[in-house]
């Protein structure tokens, strides 16, 4: 049951996103790779193909929407900043999973921070999951906020362009990237099912109550 209305609901999220880029366009990836910077639940596995998509369709130009992909990016980044430098990691850690961030995502993104110091930034980017988080340990950090922009930026746009440009060289079999969707929502919805048997572990004695 809770496994269908997750599908249910991330058919709704994917179908919002490809109207959104869809009646939008630039605006509509903007917006949508802030909320995904930002630490929302926003795949720019979803967003960047089907901006590609439009891209062959010659409704979109490419630079264009790396560059709106990757400022989109920045924005979100900063906001994702701002929550870390003035709400501090206790109260991420007791509200994150209201958007899906759980604490372990939180200690992965720390630990990249740790290890790799500023540079962290740049190369956690480059991948899932920790690219969305890094921003927060960034500002729990108190990290120089010229560098972490100037880090941001250059790690984001590989990645922007990279999806992005899926999109374009697959433009034809569309139908590819939508099968290839599946699997992104199969990964969520197990995500989903993991947070929610936390959630009841971790609140088992209130429900016992």
């Amino acid at each position: 049951m809770v496994l269908e209305i997750a599908t249910g609901l991330l058919d709704l999220l994917v179908s919002i996103i490809l109207n959104v880029i869809s009646t939008t366009g630039y605006w509509g990836v903007f917006f949508l790779m802030l909320l995904e910077s930002a630490v929302m639940p926003v795949p720019s596995e979803i967003i960047m193909p089907f901006a590609g998509y439009l891209v062959w369709l010659g409704k979109l130009d490419l630079t264009w929407v790396v560059v709106v992909g990757t400022v989109g990016n920045l924005a979100g980044s900063w906001l994702a900043y701002v929550v870390g430098y003035y709400v501090g990691r206790p109260a991420i850690v007791r509200y994150g999973r209201f958007v899906l961030l759980k604490e372990s995502h939180l200690e992965l993104a720390e630990k990249w921070f740790k290890k790799y110091g500023d540079k962290a930034i740049f190369f956690s980017r480059l991948l899932p999951v920790v690219r969305t988080v890094i921003s927060l340990p960034a500002g729990i950090g108190k990290m120089n906020f010229k560098k972490f922009s100037v880090y941001t930026v250059v790690g984001s746009a590989p990645w922007v362009f990279a999806w992005a440009y899926i999109g374009v060289v697959l433009g034809e079999k569309w139908e590819m990237l939508e099968g290839y969707m599946q699997w992104v929502k199969v990964a969520v919805v197990l995500a989903l099912a993991a947070v929610a048997v936390w959630f009841v572990w971790s609140h088992r004695k209130k429900f016992q109550a």
